[in-house]
């Protein structure tokens, strides 16, 4: 494996424990403009696989994620074959975002066409022209059902 798919691979896992860590003392909620605007960068990219656009897809990602994967089309592949409850999904919930040492982690449930449930945990880090792009995303079957 290649260090930038790894250093990727930890990043996520660092993100995704932090999501899960009941001692989130660094952890802030982030202001109303800014969680619009952290939810429209992953609707944009879901919108994205739903169209197969590759490239719109592949510009929500970070720089260094972009440089990782390579190109539009390894990245819409590597999502369809590994995330295909992210690549269509038949539903989506956001959950309240929050901000930690830089990144902001965005939990997103998500049903598939099966109607079996996931957890999305979104990262993302904030660009130096202010915008946000998606540094990795991890996913979980959910055990919990909403009664």
């Amino acid at each position: 494996m290649s260090p930038v798919f790894l250093r990727f691979a930890f990043l996520v896992a660092l993100a995704f424990a932090a999501a899960t860590s009941s001692t989130r003392a660094g952890a802030t909620p982030l202001p109303e403009a800014e969680e619009t605007a952290v939810r429209q960068v992953i609707v944009a990219q879901l919108q994205a696989f739903a169209e197969d656009d590759a490239d719109s897809a592949f510009a929500t990602a970070t720089p260094d994620v972009r440089e990782a994967i390579g190109n539009p089309g390894r990245f819409l592949a590597m999502v369809r074959g590994a995330y295909p409850m992210v690549y269509r999904p038949a539903g989506v919930a956001f959950f309240k975002p929050q901000e930690d040492s830089g990144t902001v982690l965005q939990m997103v449930q998500i049903t598939d066409d099966d109607d079996k449930s996931w957890i999305a945990l979104f990262a993302l880090e904030r660009q130096p022209d202010d915008t946000w792009r998606i540094s990795g995303c991890i996913v979980a079957e959910n055990p919990w059902r909403s009664a």
